[in-house]
């Protein structure tokens, strides 16, 4: 049996620096921290309410009043912001709600901020929540409006006028940040415009510039009770297969005054995270783990095939590798106490 000869100059060898979980955190190149985390939440109009969503484990519906403690946890875990997402009392074809002085989302915002104001409180700027049909705008209807448009064709620029009053309530309402959704030609600079128009001018917007029509948003749909009556989001949202497109997307909402980007969903499109990143490194990057993203993982350890604190853990690890500087996940503050240990 012949000897392996080994060379006679010393040799690297990359084991040596992983022998101890000290020399490993030492050299360490992608850190995670609850500094770097969103949570979102879900609000929803009612009393005493704590709605766990079934396709969601642990992820809840609150009702305004329950919101304090919430935010009070999730400040003390060092989560830095939330974003939310409101379920209306009432749905019609324009989302009146979305823009009322008055609405779930606004009333939210002022109570997390009485509570915990050391909370950024960014806010989702959509209207598919609020409209009866469940889709991203206005509608084209039969007799009305376009009659050289299909019907059910989502209006850009009719839509874009809706989305400037939304921005401008949850600004009245106190939000630290307008996060508009979706995936409107123009949205970001008619809601600069309107920001700037109401004398909200210091309010800095993050723009979900690339959102893919993904099948990982499913779970969502239902925490947020929005899906579609009809048809998808495909002559909306990116094409999955898209990446060229993704940088085109980013480009334009920079033009038009976005403060921040943002990639959605994270864990399939990493490779579009780390492209935006080495195109625009001087803009902050968020990147949304998204509610199938979080629903998988879930379902997998509760059914014993995963360790779910050293897979979320990864996984979160891999979108900050990527290039993301911010995190929105469901997982958050669970991240946050296993971080913490």
């Amino acid at each position: 049996m012949s000897s392996i000869s080994l060379p006679k100059f010393p040799v690297s060898r990359p084991r040596r620096t992983r022998l101890s979980a000290n020399l490993r955190a030492m050299l360490r190149e992608t850190e995670l921290n609850p500094g770097d985390l969103i949570y979102p939440l879900f609000v929803r109009p009612g009393e005493n309410i704590q709605r766990e969503i079934v396709s969601m484990p642990g992820v809840y519906q609150w009702s305004v009043d329950r919101l304090a403690a919430e935010a009070q946890e999730i400040a003390g875990l060092g989560i830095p912001a939330v974003i939310l997402f409101g379920i209306p009392e009432q749905k019609d074809p324009v989302g009146l709600e979305n823009f009322s002085s008055e609405g779930v989302v606004q009333q939210a915002i002022r109570a997390i901020k009485a509570a915990a104001p050391q909370l950024v409180v960014i806010t989702d700027v959509c209207l598919c929540e609020y409209t009866d049909h469940g889709h991203c705008g206005l509608l084209n209807v039969e007799g009305q409006r376009h009659p050289n448009l299909p019907e059910g064709y989502v209006l850009n620029d009719e839509t874009l006028e809706v989305l400037g009053k939304v921005a401008v309530s949850h600004a009245q309402a106190g939000a630290d940040v307008i996060a508009p959704s979706g995936m409107i030609d123009g949205m970001v600079g008619a809601i600069r415009g309107a920001l700037d128009h109401g004398q909200f001018e210091h309010i800095p917007i993050l723009s979900y510039a690339v959102k893919f029509a993904s099948a990982f948003y499913g779970p969502f749909r239902d925490a947020a009770e929005s899906p579609p009556k009809f048809g998808d989001r495909k002559s909306h949202q990116m094409d999955p297969a898209n990446r060229g497109e993704a940088l085109r997307e980013v480009a334009l909402d920079i033009a038009e005054g976005a403060d921040m980007l943002m990639v959605k969903p994270a864990l399939p499109y990493l490779d579009v995270i780390s492209a935006v990143k080495q195109a625009y490194p001087q803009f902050p990057l968020a990147a949304y783990n998204v509610s199938g993203e979080y629903s998988m993982l879930k379902a997998a350890a509760q059914n014993g095939w995963l360790d779910e604190r050293a897979a979320v853990l990864e996984a979160l690890t891999a979108i900050r590798r990527a290039g993301a500087d911010l995190i929105l996940t469901y997982h958050a503050k669970d991240a946050a106490r296993w971080l913490a240990d």
